[in-house]
């Protein structure tokens, strides 16, 4: 089959295409051909060995599919990478059926970050009705989709946070209130006027680094900072228990794979997600298509801050 491995840790460079073996399935697991497979920015860490699991090499990247069982039936899946490939072996009970409403490109968008945005704004943060949530990098993957379940979920204000004003414009397309510049200097400030001049109640932050610091110094008595991302690779100051006393807030982290084999964190949520695109609720965005052997192009891309969306994998092609 053909695959992107890599054999070494590094960037982009070190994603090349090479035929390997076919993967087989063990027990518990199902074989997929896969036609489309999802590029996230966990990946770009993975492969330079950077991300909060250790990889071993050699690797195929990629962890989330949309494929094809032996019986036909259409799947999405979370893998333990491999899904940068034309076969991949997945667990039975991480993959889910999809409607036929939903296209490849939106399912890849849903099993990562849907379900992160979800369990972001559910299980982290707990957002209560009419709470202010910002939400960094808003015309990403995951910002999109948090930006539209915040505001589904009862959000009394959204404030997104882009880089450029063609995001920022994105941004408030797909329903947040206002957006501001996401530079770190004068962040605090910008956040705070974009909510009336108040401290906002939930941060969702991937950045790290200064944007994490500015982020923090937003919160009003009673709020929440969800750090989900390290996406700057750069560490934000150090943060002492006075800081959080001083003003009740809190810090909380997420990463998604704690939230797999627990019940009701992974199917239930990814049910709600699919019948929510199914019927138009919600628009997870795809922001560009690639073929297997750009798989590098893709993560260039994607750290150049150049795309928005999700980023998807035509492995037929």
């Amino acid at each position: 089959m053909r695959a992107i491995q890599i054999t070494e840790f590094g960037g982009p460079e070190v994603l090349r295409e090479t035929e390997l073996p076919d993967p087989v399935a063990g027990e518990g697991q199902l074989l997929l051909d896969v036609d489309s497979a999802g590029v996230n920015y966990a990946d770009t860490h993975t492969v330079e060995n950077s991300y909060l699991s250790r990889s071993a090499l050699p690797m195929v990247p990629g962890a989330e599919v949309v494929g094809r069982t032996a019986d036909g039936r259409r799947v999405v899946a979370l893998t333990d990478n491999g899904g940068y490939a034309q076969k991949a072996a997945v667990q039975t009970y991480l993959a889910h059926e999809l409607p036929d409403t939903v296209t490849d490109g939106q399912a890849l968008a849903l099993v990562v970050q849907g379900l992160t945005a979800w369990h972001l704004l559910r299980t982290s943060a707990r957002l209560a009705p009419g709470e202010s949530v910002v939400v960094h990098a808003a015309a990403g993957g995951t910002g999109s989709l948090a930006v539209q379940l915040a505001r589904q979920f009862g959000a009394g204000r959204v404030i997104a946070t882009a880089s450029s004003q063609d995001k920022r414009d994105l941004a408030l397309e797909m329903g947040a209130d206002v957006a501001v510049d996401s530079d770190p200097e004068g962040l605090t400030e910008r956040l705070t006027a974009a909510n009336g001049g108040r401290k906002v109640d939930i941060v969702l932050e991937m950045t790290g680094g200064p944007v994490f610091d500015a982020s923090l110094a937003a919160l009003a008595p009673f709020g929440r900072l969800v750090a989900y991302g390290m996406a700057s690779r750069t560490a934000p100051t150090p943060v002492q228990p006075a800081q959080l006393m001083g003003r009740s807030r809190a810090v909380v982290g997420f990463w998604l794979m704690h939230c797999l084999g627990r019940p009701g964190m992974y199917r239930e949520p990814m049910a709600e997600l699919l019948a929510m695109t199914a019927d138009g609720r919600l628009r997870p965005r795809v922001g560009g298509v690639y073929g297997l052997s750009e798989a590098a192009r893709a993560h260039e891309d994607l750290r150049a801050r150049r795309t928005t969306g999700k980023l998807v994998l035509d492995v037929t092609r």
